[in-house]
């Protein structure tokens, strides 16, 4: 009987650990929550209207049709039995194993407090980008309706927590989006005056970049029109804006701003947590796993864990790019096709780091390739077509090349559609409809009232242009 490979998690490090046993004598299972794979660093493109879901996203089943000892399952691996060697999951089917690779991904950590999540969602799945590409959308549609030059300001207020390559990615393309994409669609509002705020507790943008690359990244940003707070603590977020904090805890300043995107960071998945009281393996303050020079946990041969669950045991983190995962993906692969076939082991797994990028926008990015430092159109070039080329699947290349020649020529975002509900939208039927009664309503006899107004304030509501027209200033 052949040996089995569970693989948890259909990421990057999933799938390359996949491919790499494409040929080994072994049975593959691939076990996702979800039914497709998901290319992370293109997803901020759904999320502002560039790109669909589709174009980003392939399905498993679709990705191994051809790979004839893999089979993919849907479904969450929720225990582990080291003894045993079975993984379990929610539904309870157990499913054993001679070699467990854990590339479960990380998850959105807002540092214990999870109610932000309702007003601030981040971006690790589909169904995130989808929300904010309906509350970026939304916004601007909201704008258009609302008279009261308060609350349509604090419509037309974008807030990005965190300043990493997600942020600052998503701040860029929603500057493109006010001044370019929507400049000439709107009648009663300017969405080149919105604001766009990217704050972070660190003291400049992107973090991880060296400083030259950042402050280049920095100046484009102003340039779109983004304003950066940096050294900054978020202390509450709620449907109508967020309280920022200096270091210093010197006073606070209230942003009234009803989109609000999370960017400020990752934690581990309960599976992790639980992985490790079951292995007894070590983690860092952030609850990673730290594995041994062969990515398995110490005591634990059978087991390998990769991506961003993983740290060295030296407790030097991993960086937290695809490159990492898909690397360790492919040697986890190869360790156990060498060890079924009886073949000598591989050396320690070292990463080989082919450099870091970040796109702002139109034909601007910084990158530090091999250690060289590109900014500007040169950067934006290694950047597109690198992310070209490491989509899964073919169409979806052809398709995003041609996307991306439309949009550089016409700044047009083809998938633009308002879909579905958000916590956080307004409620037209109601105080549209509130408005409407309020204006309508005949005044008193008894008394001398000023002519309407095609606005009107009801109950302290947002005031609504019940004409749903009027005149840009």
């Amino acid at each position: 009987m052949k040996k089995q490979v569970v693989i948890v998690g259909g990421g990057f490090g999933g799938l390359r650990a996949a491919r790499a046993l494409k040929s080994a004598p072994v049975d593959v299972t691939l076990i996702d929550r979800r039914n497709h794979h998901i290319f992370q660093p293109l997803l901020y493109q759904v999320a502002t209207g560039s790109l669909a879901a589709g174009e980003v996203a392939a399905p498993l089943r679709s990705i191994f049709r051809r790979q004839k000892n893999t089979r993919v399952l849907l479904g969450e691996v929720v225990d582990v039995d080291p003894a045993a060697r079975k993984v379990v999951l929610a539904d309870g089917a157990a499913f054993p194993y001679d070699a467990l690779i854990v590339a479960a991904g990380t998850q959105s950590s807002y540092y214990g407090h999870e109610e932000w999540r309702e007003w601030a969602p981040s971006l690790k799945s589909v169904e995130e980008a989808l929300t904010i590409r309906h509350k970026i959308l939304y916004a601007f549609e909201v704008a258009e309706r609302l008279s009261d030059p308060a609350r349509r300001r604090a419509w037309l207020t974008f807030v990005i927590v965190g300043a990493g390559p997600t942020g600052v990615e998503l701040a860029g393309a929603i500057g493109e989006i006010a001044r370019e994409t929507l400049r000439n669609d709107f009648r009663s509002i300017h969405p080149e005056e919105a604001r766009i705020l990217l704050v972070d507790g660190a003291p400049r943008v992107l973090p991880p970049f060296p400083e030259d690359l950042s402050r280049k990244a920095a100046k484009t940003l102003s340039r779109l029109g983004v304003e950066m707070k940096t050294g900054v603590m978020v202390k509450q977020i709620d449907q109508q804006g967020l309280v920022l904090q200096p270091p210093n805890g010197a006073g606070t300043e209230r942003v009234e701003a009803r989109t609000v995107l999370w960017a400020g960071g990752v934690g581990v998945p309960a599976f992790a947590k639980l992985l490790a009281k079951r292995t007894n393996a070590a983690t860092d303050r952030t609850g990673k796993l730290k594995v041994g020079a062969d990515l398995t946990l110490p005591g634990h041969p059978d087991i390998f864990v990769i991506g961003d669950l993983a740290t060295g045991a030296d407790g030097k983190p991993f960086q937290g790019v695809a490159q990492v995962a898909m690397q360790q993906g492919t040697y986890a692969g190869k360790v156990i096709a060498r060890r079924v076939r009886g073949k000598k082991p591989l050396p320690p797994f070292k990463y080989f780091d082919k450099g870091t990028m970040a796109v702002i926008g139109r034909a601007s990015a910084v990158a530090n390739v091999f250690g060289v430092h590109l900014a500007g159109l040169p950067a934006w070039l290694v950047w597109s077509l690198i992310h070209i080329m490491y989509l899964v699947q073919f169409q979806s290349r052809v398709v995003v090349f041609v996307k991306w020649a439309i949009q550089d020529l016409t700044f047009n975002r083809g998938s633009r559609l308002i879909t579905g509900r958000a916590s956080s939208d307004f409620n037209f039927d109601r105080e549209v409809a509130r408005a409407t009664a309020a204006a309508l309503a005949p005044a008193p006899q008894a008394e001398t009232k000023a002519p309407a107004s095609a606005g009107a304030v009801v109950d302290g509501a947002d005031t609504v242009n019940v004409a749903g027209i009027h005149a840009k200033q």
